[in-house]
């Protein structure tokens, strides 16, 4: 997020991503297996949680003294948008949007390589602003 210039996304992104793995933890069948991915999608940062249960998230409200319950509606409170889409046979995704601040800096460039030696590293580095794919992190 801090190539992308996003500092200020930092926290709200991680508040969401930590109650979507609580609840992969907490409920997701048959097993724990999941995937994060974030996309930045031209003014949103897009964060999905993909685990194997077909099962779709149940918002409810807590009562008062409830010790667990509000993780999605925090999710629904720091987040522009949410949803949840099943995948078939393979499970569902659980997502969440941000709106991402305008750029008001560019983009790093990516780093020359193989000015010390020209062999392993051929490609041009991408333009300057290009679109760089988020990696994917798989826990379990």
């Amino acid at each position: 997020m801090r190539y992308w210039h996003l500092d200020p996304l930092i926290d709200q992104a991680a508040l969401g991503v930590t109650e979507l793995l609580t609840n992969v933890h907490r409920h997701a069948e048959p097993d724990k297996t999941c995937t994060v991915e974030i996309e930045l999608l031209l003014e949103r940062l897009m964060v999905s949680v993909h685990d194997h249960d077909p099962r779709l998230p149940v918002v409810h409200d807590a009562d008062p003294f409830e010790t667990c319950g509000r993780g999605l509606a925090m999710v629904a409170a720091v987040s522009e948008s949410w949803g949840a889409q099943p995948q078939g046979d393979t499970g569902k995704v659980v997502w969440f949007t941000l709106c991402a601040p305008s750029a008001t800096a560019p983009l790093p460039a990516y780093p020359v390589y193989g000015t010390a030696c020209a062999a392993p590293f051929t490609e041009a580095p991408a333009p300057v602003g290009a679109h760089a794919p988020a990696r994917s992190a798989v826990a379990g």
